[in-house]
């Protein structure tokens, strides 16, 4: 299992909108292949930050299987211009410390 993290600065004046934007760009990914689940966290420190984390089977069920197809068009079309700067997205794997 795959942890993908984005940290979201949204536009001040987009704040308002993001949240119920964001909600409808949520069954476009919950369909995808290899998608096991997300959420969306808000900062207490930062009234226009957000994290994303998303859970996936494998990083290419995200790198190939949803960013390359046509329903990551529809995601960048709802979310991608609430964004500034666009953010960096990392993912991450279980360590095993036992």
């Amino acid at each position: 299992m795959i942890l993908e993290v984005a940290i979201l600065q949204v536009k001040p004046e987009r704040n308002d909108t993001f949240v119920s934007t964001f909600k409808q760009a949520s069954a476009i990914i919950s369909s995808m292949q290899g998608y096991i689940r997300h959420e969306l966290q808000h900062c207490l420190e930062r009234n226009n930050q957000y994290i994303l984390l998303v859970w996936w089977e494998t990083l290419e069920d995200h790198t190939t299987g949803f960013r390359q197809s046509p329903e990551y068009q529809e995601w960048k079309k709802l979310l991608h211009d609430y964004y500034d700067p666009f953010p960096t997205v990392e993912h991450y794997e279980n360590v095993n410390l036992t």
